[in-house]
């Protein structure tokens, strides 16, 4: 049985070990040789003196070539701290090479190949400790969830990967049914449904590290499948729930980082999260919060503004404590440029000390002077960014520019900051659709089902858990009720002929006893991110995809045969 590297110490000088693995470097030095030997679990110091009889061997090696080596545990002259076994060398007597490596096409040691030259050799890759050790903690989330989950008598069961195509957001996979000519499945972009039909079935607690798909744009960090700590339960409310997830995210932030975590989390509203920080997945890591100044320009001269007051928008601003002098009027060009991707046309500014200074300075008479230096608490070198417009322009913008503003100054506070999001909307309009959709999904209970016609305001019993700006996980309590849920169907303008065409199978369910029953998924590789320091998604996957959706390594996808299109009854239009 193979012994890893990192399991041999100090306390073992003296002793014989036989180990495996790849050349991670050699050093030549005139007569000592100096071999890093690497497995999953790190590097050790192998020695070869010139008076070995394997001396030759060695002298053979190259990078990556995997070997076997035999020999005498010793103390190191010169110890390496850096090294989980720098104080500690292995002296060789035996060697074999159990197989040769070809020229790599990338140092594994000095890494500044291109990402797609990575990815096509990510087996290669994946042999670099940075992401080993990204996999391992992705390892350990899950068997820290399943242990936790366990503990709390949850069963874990599988749903089904060939699904029949529903509207849940995002475009489909579908896989064309041989057997079945001109039908097709869809792989599932969660396993909504199939949780919502056991709490049906009565089994109370179900959970599932499930696979998902969607065919939607990437990023950094989207993929088109990835991985969801899916949870369901029975008889629970929202704090039941949240109970249960906080419990379950201590859990992980113990077992794989030793850090504990403060419950209960902190709860914040949607409403109150849009308006202070222009986002449902506030970074509380640092201050900054957006301020409504629309107050101070009531009786602005300033055109601009008082039309966007008098058209119902409003004038938002964000101070940058202490910056005014570490921003030049092209630092802030830039900014102006950059928050025109969010759709504010303008970027106003101005800078404290004293008195204002800015491009809207003559604007600014002595009552707005003061009703800005008191609502915005100003103290001299403030900066302030003042966008105005319609609420939602307004607030994204504002969002955007208070995280860019951050990073540019290092202004995020090391450390994990966790909150819930709670009260969301029910329905959000949906500009490409030109009507409103369902905010979470079409299976959200309403807080309040005699609302549900209001779809401006109707709120939903769904909740979001939100770690260092990032939606971690989210669920809602399901609507159990075929009342309910003809009502919702008929708010988003789905027909009763369209709802049972679509979901007929869940709506026939709900009509036979469904419990009360609600959950919640978290984003594993999601979690895996936070916790490993990454913000690339690619980074916690053992093989992912590109951002068009190609594997590089395995070249897919790719074309089939004509024979396989046939069986299928399938054309490719050319």
């Amino acid at each position: 049985m193979k012994i890893n590297n990192t399991s041999i110490s100090k306390n073992d000088a003296g002793k014989i070990v036989t180990l495996y693995g790849w050349v991670n470097k050699k050093r030549d030095l005139g007569g000592l040789i100096f071999i890093d030997l690497r497995d999953r679990s790190g590097i050790i110091q192998l020695t070869v003196s010139p008076e070995s009889e394997v001396y030759n061997v060695a002298e053979r090696l190259k990078n990556e070539y995997v070997i076997k080596v035999r020999g005498k545990v010793q103390m190191r002259q010169n110890a390496n701290l850096n090294l989980e076994t720098g104080e500690i060398e292995v002296l060789v007597s035996e060697i074999e090479i159990l197989n040769k490596s070809n020229d790599l096409p990338f140092d594994l040691n000095n890494l500044t190949a291109l990402d797609d030259t990575r990815l096509k050799y990510r087996y290669l890759d994946l042999r670099r400790s940075e992401l080993q050790d990204k996999i391992i903690t992705k390892h350990k989330i899950m068997n820290s969830t399943r242990e936790y989950l366990n503990s709390l008598d949850f069963l874990e069961i599988e749903t089904p990967i060939l699904c029949k195509s529903t509207p849940e957001g995002a475009r489909d996979y579908l896989v064309p049914s041989r057997v079945n000519p001109g039908s097709f499945y869809a792989l599932p972009q969660s396993p909504q449904i199939f949780k919502q039909l056991l709490m049906v079935s009565g089994f109370e607690r179900y959970y599932q590290i499930a696979r998902c798909f969607r065919d939607e744009d990437l990023r950094a960090d989207r993929q088109p499948e990835f991985t969801q700590i899916d949870m369901e339960m029975s008889f629970v409310d929202e704090d039941d729930i949240m109970n249960v997830t906080e419990g379950l995210i201590a859990k992980i932030f113990k077992d794989v980082k030793n850090i504990d975590i403060k419950l209960p989390l902190m709860r914040m509203t949607y409403e109150d999260a849009i308006n202070l920080y222009g986002s449902d997945k506030p970074d509380l890591r640092f201050d900054m919060i957006i301020n409504d100044i629309t107050k101070c320009f009531l009786k602005t001269d300033f055109k601009i503004f008082s039309d966007v007051i008098n058209s119902g928008g409003v004038i938002n601003a964000i101070v940058v404590k202490n910056a005014a002098d570490k921003y030049s009027r092209k630092d802030i060009d830039n900014l102006a440029e950059f928050v025109k991707i969010y759709g504010a046309s303008i970027l106003s500014f101005l800078k404290y000390d004293n008195a204002f200074t800015g491009s809207i300075v003559k604007f600014v008479s002595d009552d707005i002077a003061k009703c800005l230096i008191n609502d915005l608490n100003l103290v001299n070198n403030d900066l302030i960014f003042v966008i105005a417009g319609d609420k939602k322009m307004v607030k994204t913008s504002l969002g955007a520019l208070r995280i860019k503003i951050a990073k540019d100054l290092n202004l995020i506070k090391d450390g994990y900051k966790l909150l819930w999001i709670t009260d969301f909307p029910m329905f959000e309009y949906s500009e490409e659709e030109g009507r409103y959709i369902a905010c979470h999904h079409p299976f959200t209970m309403p807080q309040d089902v005699n609302n549900i016609n209001d779809k401006e305001h109707a709120l939903a019993r769904a909740y979001d858990i939100v770690i260092n700006g990032y939606e971690a996980g989210g669920g809602s309590i399901r609507i159990h009720d075929t009342n309910i849920q003809d009502k919702v169907f008929e708010s988003l303008g789905l027909s009763r002929e369209e709802a049972l065409e679509k979901f007929g199978f869940l709506l026939n369910a709900l009509s036979f006893g469904a419990p009360p029953h609600g959950g919640l998924a978290l984003g594993l590789e999601r979690l895996t991110m936070i916790l490993s320091g990454t913000e690339n998604i690619r980074d916690v996957i053992a093989f992912p995809k590109t951002a068009s959706a190609s594997d590089l390594m395995t070249d897919a996808p790719n074309t089939v045969s004509g024979k396989q299109l046939d069986e299928l009854h399938i054309k490719i239009s050319q």
